[in-house]
């Protein structure tokens, strides 16, 4: 069954490697990148409440729900929208290869730290040597594709 997961986030980020392509084409179109970057999250959004009214039939939408998280975690989907709009911006001018390079390698970085602190209520998982040999081996990576 991990399989098919791991299948499917494949086949996830091999769909979001086109996406800052696809949005620089709507960028051009639309002579605005955040112009193409909202109109992106808003096709998002309506795709999210289509597979909602699917899929989400066991969703808990109360008060008391909603505001069991801290004000800060709704911020979540900032996230996307600069992502979004980075890669509209990014990608076009230092190639799509690159920009995921560096947004793994900021991935890693990121979820190196999480681990390391158990953010989120992850289980603690320290830095160690290996991981950290391991991260500078992706960024270094970054740095051979750029010069490539």
């Amino acid at each position: 069954m991990a399989w098919a997961y791991m299948l499917a986030a494949v086949v996830i980020g091999g769909l979001i490697s086109i996406q800052p392509a696809m949005n620089s084409v709507l960028a051009r179109a639309v002579h605005s990148p955040i112009g193409a970057s909202a109109i992106s999250v808003f096709v998002a959004f309506l795709s999210a409440i289509v597979l909602f009214a699917f899929m989400g039939r066991h969703a808990d939408f109360s008060r008391a729900a909603l505001t069991s998280v801290p004000w800060w975690i709704y911020l979540a989907g900032t996230v996307g929208a600069i992502f979004v709009a980075g890669g509209v911006t990014i990608a076009p001018v230092i190639g799509a290869l690159l920009f995921f390079v560096c947004v793994v390698g900021g991935q890693l970085v990121g979820a190196m730290i999480a681990d390391h602190f158990g953010a989120f209520g992850l289980q603690m998982r320290p830095m160690t040597m290996m991981r950290l040999l391991g991260l500078a081996m992706v960024l270094a990576g970054a740095i051979l594709v750029q010069r490539g």
